[in-house]
């Protein structure tokens, strides 16, 4: 596949292998090119969640493998997946996991923050992204200020503050009203289309796979189709 920066092989994740053994990914194998705007769906406790967190690296898998840009993160230390995410990868989760007693402007700024960048190019880029998710008036406002959308846009822009390769959201309209939800599918379709950033989400949300132009639906574990 041109362009491909995800990649994954045979792919399984067995919980509980010593007592009542529970097959979460069964040999998945998946490309994702970079530029996608995809979406990863199926019934609860299908896989999706933690097809997301072993891509990220926040999971390892009990065999097979990850690669990102072509670089193997399976076999990676934990301190070095660290370093890794905080390069590569953007999330963006359900529950918004701001931190409440930072602004929103803090909150964007806070993975460049751990990046080491100076606080000029911080502030710069907080300020433009939050301009370009619709809260260039509410930078000064904690998370307790602002409607659930309107925190969820801060996690996208807090997701694209380290400039990753690609952004994975779970679930990321499920505690939002219809509103909000189109609100914030629109400009992440919108970035892009734009920025040819890639998105993968993982969602039982119907207006999410209908913007997405690939869909991988997950049944028990395993692909069951890739549209």
């Amino acid at each position: 596949m041109e362009n491909t920066i995800i990649q994954t092989f045979d792919l399984c994740k067995i919980y509980n292998p010593d007592a009542v053994p529970v097959h979460a990914l069964r040999e998945v194998n998946i490309s994702v090119a970079e530029g996608e705007f995809t979406s990863i769906v199926g019934p609860s406790g299908s896989g999706k969640t933690t097809l997301l967190n072993m891509i990220g690296g926040l999971d390892k898998p009990t065999s097979g493998r990850v690669a990102i840009d072509g670089k193997n993160i399976t076999g990676m230390k934990d301190s070095e997946l660290i370093d890794f995410r905080l390069e590569h990868i953007g999330f963006v989760f359900q529950h918004y996991n701001l931190i409440p007693v930072f602004t929103a402007l803090e909150n964007v700024a806070f993975i460049m923050l751990l990046q080491k960048r100076t606080k000029k190019e911080m502030d710069e880029r907080a300020k433009s992204l939050l301009e370009a998710v619709g809260l260039g008036e509410r930078m000064d406002a904690r998370p307790a200020k602002l409607s659930g959308g309107q925190q969820q846009r801060v996690a996208v822009a807090r997701a694209l503050a380290s400039q990753p390769r690609f952004i994975l959201a779970d679930e990321p309209t499920a505690n939002l009203d219809g509103d909000s939800a189109m609100n914030l599918l629109d400009i992440m379709e919108k970035m892009n289309r734009e920025q040819n950033i890639t998105f993968i989400f993982s969602t039982h949300d119907q207006r999410v796979i209908d913007r997405a132009r690939r869909v991988i639906t997950m049944v028990d574990g395993g692909i069951y189709s890739d549209e």
